[in-house]
C-alpha cells in the first residue's frame, strides 16, 4: 500500500546460496490464510444481517465499504509503521488488530447494532491492512526476481484456501440448523469470531517467537537508483497497475457480496443456506484457479493470462445479467475461477522494475483495495432499484478496465 514499503528495487534479497527462505515464506504465507478466512466469512455476514438484523441491501453493502474503507484508511501508516519499525512488528501490529476487531464482535451481538458491527469490521481491516501491506510484497522478495510472480500467485492460493472455507462454515452456523431459532439471534457470529480473535492471538505469539529476515532496502535500492529517476507517477505501467487493481478488487468484492442475493433470488427454490454452500464451492473454483493459473503462468505470459481471464469473465457477467436458473447461478460461479490470478498478477506487474519507487508503488497497490468498498453500494443501489441481476453491469465494467491492463497498460515505458 501507499506509503513505504514493498519489494527492493531488484524485486528479491540479495542473492545468498546458503540462506534458506522456505520458513519465513511458509510462516507469512499463513497470513494470506487468516485474511482469506476473513474475507470468506464477510459475504456472508451481508445476507445473516439483512435477515436478522432487517437492514436493506444497500445498507448491508456498508459491511465492504468499511472493510475496504479500513484498508483504505491504513495503507500509509500501515507502510510508515514498517519502514520505521520492520516487517515483523508490522505484522504482529496487524494481527492484533485483527483479534481486537474480532472480540469486538462480541458485544456488538448483544447490543444487536449494526453500526456497531461495523466499527468491529473497520478495526479488524486496518489489522488486515497492516499483514497484506507486508506480506504481499515480502513474498515477492524472499526469492529470485524472475519468479517473484510465481511466488506471490503460489502464496495467494492459500489465501483462496481460506476464503472457501469461510463460507462453507458460514452456511453451517450462519444459515443451517432452526431456521426460526436462526432468524432471531446472533450468537453464531458471536462465538465463530470470538474464536477467531483467540487463534489470530496464538499466530501473533508465534511471530513473536519466529526470527524473520529483515530488508535494508536502502542499501538494496541505491544500486538502481540512478536507473529509476523519474516520479513514481511518471511510470505508465505503476499507474495503470493501481487503476487496475481498484477495479479488480471492486468486481470481486461485489461479485462475492451478491452471490447469495442472486442465487436466492434467480434460483426457485435456493435457500440462504444453500446459496452459502454453493459460495462456498465458488471460492473452491477459485483456489483450484489459483493453482491452476500459477502453473499456466511457466509457458504463459502473466499478462496475457490476464487478459484472456478478464474477456472470459466480461462474457460470464453477460450471462449473469441475461440468464436465470441454474444458468446464471453456474455462471457467477465460473467468474471466481477466473478471476483468481488477477490480484497477484496485477500487484507483480504494477511494481516491476520501479527501483527507488518500488516501496511506495507497492503501497497504492494496496491501497486500490478501496476499491472494495466502492462496488457493493453501487450495486446494492441498482439492486434495490432494478434487481440483483442487473447489479452485475458493475463488475462487468471493472473487468473491462482490467482487461485493458492485460493487453497494453501492463507495457513498461522507458524514460525517453
Amino acid at each position: 500500500m501507499p506509503g513505504i514499503i514493498t519489494a527492493p528495487p531488484s524485486g528479491s534479497l540479495p542473492e545468498n546460496p546458503k540462506a534458506n527462505y522456505t520458513f519465513p515464506l511458509i510462516l507469512v504465507t499463513s497470513l494470506f490464510f487468516m485474511w482469506g478466512f476473513a474475507y470468506g466469512l464477510l459475504d456472508s455476514l451481508n445476507k445473516h444481517f439483512q435477515d436478522v438484523l432487517n437492514v436493506t441491501r444497500l445498507r448491508s453493502g456498508l459491511l465492504q465499504a468499511a472493510y475496504f474503507g479500513g484498508y483504505f484508511l491504513m495503507a500509509l501508516p500501515a507502510g510508515m509503521i514498517m519502514k520505521r519499525f520492520g516487517y515483523k512488528r508490522g505484522i504482529i501490529l496487524g494481527l492484533i488488530l485483527y483479534a481486537i476487531g474480532a472480540f469486538l464482535f462480541y458485544p456488538s451481538a448483544n447490543m444487536r447494532s449494526f453500526d456497531s458491527f461495523l466499527l468491529s469490521l473497520f478495526i479488524l481491516a486496518c489489522g488486515l491492512c497492516c499483514l497484506e501491506t507486508a506480506a504481499n510484497p515480502y513474498v515477492t522478495v524472499l526469492g529470485k526476481r524472475e519468479t517473484s510472480e510465481f511466488r506471490l500467485n503460489l502464496s495467494q492460493c492459500f489465501n483462496g484456501v481460506g476464503s472457501f472455507l469461510g463460507p462453507f462454515l458460514a452456511a453451517h452456523v450462519f444459515f443451517g440448523g432452526d431456521k426460526t431459532e436462526n432468524a432471531n439471534e446472533l450468537s453464531s457470529v458471536q462465538y465463530t469470531y470470538l474464536i477467531i480473535g483467540v487463534v489470530v492471538l496464538l499466530i501473533a505469539f508465534l511471530f513473536y517467537k519466529a526470527h524473520l529476515p529483515e530488508i535494508n532496502e536502502e542499501e538494496q535500492l541505491s544500486e538502481e537508483a540512478h536507473q529509476h529517476s523519474r516520479p513514481l507517477f511518471r511510470n505508465p505501467h505503476f499507474v495503470w497497475g493501481v487503476i487496475a487493481q481498484f477495479f479488480y478488487v471492486a468486481a470481486q468484492v461485489g461479485v462475492a457480496a451478491f452471490f447469495i442475493n442472486y442465487a436466492t433470488e434467480s434460483w426457485a427454490g435456493t435457500s440462504s443456506e444453500k446459496a452459502a454452500t454453493l459460495l462456498g464451492v465458488s471460492l473452491v473454483l477459485f483456489t483450484i484457479g489459483r493453482f491452476v493459473g500459477t502453473a499456466l503462468m511457466r509457458v504463459i505470459r502473466p499478462h496475457k493470462l490476464l487478459a484472456a481471464y478478464a474477456l472470459i469473465n466480461i462474457l460470464l457477467c453477460i450471462a449473469v445479467i441475461k440468464a436465470a436458473g441454474s444458468l446464471g447461478v453456474y455462471s457467477l460461479m465460473l467468474i471466481f475461477f477466473f478471476e483468481s490470478i488477477m490480484f497477484p498478477t496485477i500487484f507483480a506487474l504494477g511494481v516491476k522494475d520501479l527501483g527507488r519507487h518500488t516501496k511506495p508503488g507497492g503501497s497504492f497497490q494496496v491501497m486500490a483495495i478501496a476499491g472494495g468498498a466502492v462496488s457493493p453500494l453501487f450495486m446494492g443501489w441498482i439492486a434495490d432499484r432494478q434487481s440483483t441481476a442487473v447489479s452485475f453491469i458493475v463488475p462487468l465494467i471493472c473487468f473491462v478496465i482490467v482487461l485493458y491492463y492485460g493487453v497494453s497498460g501492463y507495457k513498461i515505458r522507458k524514460a525517453g
